[in-house]
């Protein structure tokens, strides 16, 4: 697909560039263009802007939890491929901290929107280390403590 990215400047632009980010459209072009971008911090604006954004990520953490999944499924115990899972996972994570830790967004918010995506990988490192509690052998538990998705 090939498409035109702008730095945003106005909430138009902004919506146009975080519908990319969620169709996963050139993840790297577009994030270049959203640490560029700028936004008129005001009442309406902003509260619009952080719902989107918020969202888009929401989305792209539940995508990446679901693809977790089905790989881990697919993996019947073999490491390597349990490996690649749990390092795809943590590569969508430490580039959406980076997408929702924008220099637009005033320091207090953007430190609470970063948050926001560290808590949900500290939260899926403990889930994961949770269920890797059932496999008997440790191996698996092995495997996620030592290729931990929460690393941002």
């Amino acid at each position: 697909m090939n498409v035109k990215i702008v730095v945003p400047k106005t909430y138009s632009e902004w919506a146009e560039i975080l519908t990319l980010l969620e169709q996963k459209v050139d993840d790297e072009a577009v994030l270049n263009a959203m640490h560029r971008g700028t936004i008129e911090w005001q009442t309406g604006v902003a509260e619009r802007f952080s719902q989107r954004l918020i969202d888009v990520i929401n989305k792209r953490m539940n995508w990446a939890t679901d693809k977790l999944s089905k790989d881990m499924s697919r993996a019947k115990g073999q490491e390597s491929v349990i490996v690649q899972a749990l390092l795809s996972l943590r590569r969508e994570m430490c580039f959406l901290a980076k997408a929702i830790n924008l220099p637009a967004i005033p320091t207090d918010y953007r430190q609470q929107y970063h948050q926001l995506v560290i808590k949900q990988a500290n939260s899926m490192q403990s889930s994961l280390e949770d269920s890797a509690k059932q496999d008997k052998t440790g191996k698996l538990a092995s495997i996620v403590r030592n290729h931990r998705v929460n690393m941002i």
